[in-house]
């Protein structure tokens, strides 16, 4: 083991022993009427394409697992030739990265088995587990296959290396002042729209690719938009009309047919809205993507200006009349092709739907929705949450110990405004109830730094 890895490990596991200050156990009782008497606005910002080891790698925090702490990781070049060398983990990262990783499911799968058609039998039965040894295989393979040594370097470097503290400034800080999950997956081993599907149903409909069918109000699943309008709750689906991610709430039958396409709103009015303590009881936030000049931190964008969008959103809630009653969740839709050494679990299935693509080997691989993506970035930002505290697993409603995951967004807000799970994954998913505090902080920044363009040259 290399040294460095080795103290980080004991740290991490010094760390991992710490105790929320007032520590409950999820799914109780006494903890949801403690979120459900301090917590009455939730705001969700959904951004893009981000794992933990990429965008927090870099952070010093006891408690998260990544390279700085527990480093570094390294993949091979080449899975089925490791004499092709290695490439490990190292600061720094890019403001932009032009050569799009993969986040397609036989991507994702290729970067965390080390195959693109694995046999599903033995994965469901645990025979099978996730090396992660694939991400720049499949950066290759997409974008260098016949490039010389530099420029494979090169792509190597994309999705293995992390950004500093000093890279990511707001980032930093709310790590620092709030509370960080060192296990949240994203719920589809896929990319965005089904993820994002996932935030707001709990399932993706059986969708693994960004078709068509997303914007196209064809889907009749129950998301959190109906729920919370059938029962009186209110909420807003505010979205970047420079358009590129969402809006989520046009995706849904129901949202056309009971007239409600009215509440998805231009992000301009978010900001008035918290000015004014008018935000409704469900925010959902939708940043712009892809491209320089947009807001989500998509890998092609810039990670500074999807910072001074999250610094935007913050301060927006922080000045608030509403801040001593709100939740703020912060989280990715997937983690993009970036690497991340922490395996996937296994999950349950939110239904019985599959999906089926043709990998780059020429066979067909069927994604049966029974295991979770990669590790994904995700804060909550309150006065009622620890301050520079980091999160490990969650338990399940059974007291299974289990990752957090987008379902668990869908399971705690089931708790505090009263509503079923929508599915099986929902219902097994684990809570973050417990996680509120019985007393406000002071003490949580006004401002949060301001984000500094850095090198984005990741040209070939």
């Amino acid at each position: 083991m290399h040294p460095s890895a080795l103290v980080g490990l004991l740290a991490f596991a010094a760390a991992a022993s710490a105790v929320p200050t007032e520590p409950r156990q999820a799914h109780s009782s006494s903890s949801i009427d403690n979120l459900k008497s301090n917590v009455k606005n939730v705001v969700v910002l959904v951004m893009e394409n981000r794992s933990v080891d990429n965008l927090l790698g870099g952070q010093t925090i006891h408690g998260l697992d990544n390279p700085i702490n527990n480093g570094p990781f390294c993949n091979p070049y080449n899975v089925t030739d490791p004499s092709q060398g290695y490439h490990c983990t190292t600061a720094k990262d890019y403001d932009s990265v032009t050569d799009d990783p993969s986040h397609a499911v036989t991507g994702n799968t290729m970067e965390f088995f080390g195959q693109w058609t694995p046999d599903n039998a033995m994965i469901a039965d645990g025979k099978l587990v996730p090396n992660n040894n694939g991400f720049i295989h499949e950066q290759i393979h997409n974008h260098g296959a016949t490039a010389n040594e530099t420029v494979k370097a090169m792509l190597a470097k994309q999705v293995m290396n992390y950004y500093t503290e000093e890279q990511t400034p707001v980032m930093t800080s709310l790590v620092q002042n709030f509370l960080t999950f060192n296990h949240w997956h994203s719920d589809v081993a896929g990319p965005t729209d089904p993820n994002r599907f996932a935030v707001v149903a709990g399932t993706s409909a059986g969708h693994g690719s960004n078709d068509h069918t997303f914007g196209t109000y064809a889907f009749t699943q129950r998301s959190i938009f109906q729920q919370l309008g059938e029962t009186n709750h209110t909420w807003l689906n505010y979205w970047d009309i420079a358009g590129g991610t969402g809006p989520e709430a046009h995706w849904f039958a129901w949202t056309k047919a009971t007239n409600n396409t009215n509440k998805v709103v231009p992000m301009t009015q978010f900001h008035a809205d918290a000015a004014n303590g008018v935000l409704p009881e469900f925010s959902y936030l939708n940043p712009s993507c892809c491209g320089v000049g947009t807001t989500s931190m998509h890998d092609s964008g810039l990670i500074s200006d999807g910072e001074a969008f999250i610094k935007q959103v913050y301060e927006s809630l922080r000045a608030s009349p509403q801040w001593e009653e709100t939740l703020f969740v912060l989280t990715f839709d997937e983690s993009g092709g970036f690497h991340d050494h922490v395996p996937p679990p296994l999950a349950i299935r939110p239904d019985n739907l599959t999906y089926t693509e043709k990998a780059p080997n020429g066979e067909e691989y069927t994604l049966e929705f029974n295991r979770l993506g990669g590790r994904i970035p995700t804060l909550l930002i309150s006065p009622w949450v620890s301050k520079g505290y980091v999160e490990q697993k969650g338990t399940s409603h059974h007291g299974q110990t289990v990752s957090y995951s987008a379902t668990s967004i869908l399971r705690t807000l089931g708790y505090l405004w009263d509503f079923e799970p929508f599915n099986p994954r929902v219902e097994s998913a684990a809570s973050f109830d417990h996680l509120i505090r019985n007393s406000p902080r002071k003490d949580a920044p006004i401002n949060l730094p301001t984000p500094q363009k850095f090198s984005s040259k990741m040209r070939k």
